[in-house]
């Protein structure tokens, strides 16, 4: 049970990032009429990931619930883990 809600909260933290970076996106033009169809599928299939997650999960489907919010959040994890230790290491090199 508490593995469904980290991993949901990850993806809810996820999406946030993505529906900023939208919203920057759409104040400085990068997000215009070329990519908008892109943006909308993408946020559209984030909010369709978390609210299918948690249909599952009130409806007693918790493996399958869990399954799904863990094909977002496992590699966010490990992207976040792996820049972690991108940003921590030596950034000269080694001496």
């Amino acid at each position: 049970m508490y593995l469904f809600w980290i991993l949901w909260g990850i993806d809810a933290l996820l999406a946030l990032v993505f529906v900023f970076v939208f919203f920057v996106g759409l104040g400085d033009g990068t997000v215009d009429s070329d990519n908008s169809l892109v943006w909308l599928v993408l946020l559209l299939g984030l909010a369709a990931l978390l609210l299918g997650g948690y249909w599952l999960f009130m409806h007693q489907y918790t493996t399958a619930a869990t399954l799904l919010m863990a094909l977002l959040a496992v590699p966010a994890i490990l992207y976040g883990l792996f820049m972690l230790l991108m940003l921590s290491g030596n950034p000269s090199g080694w001496k």
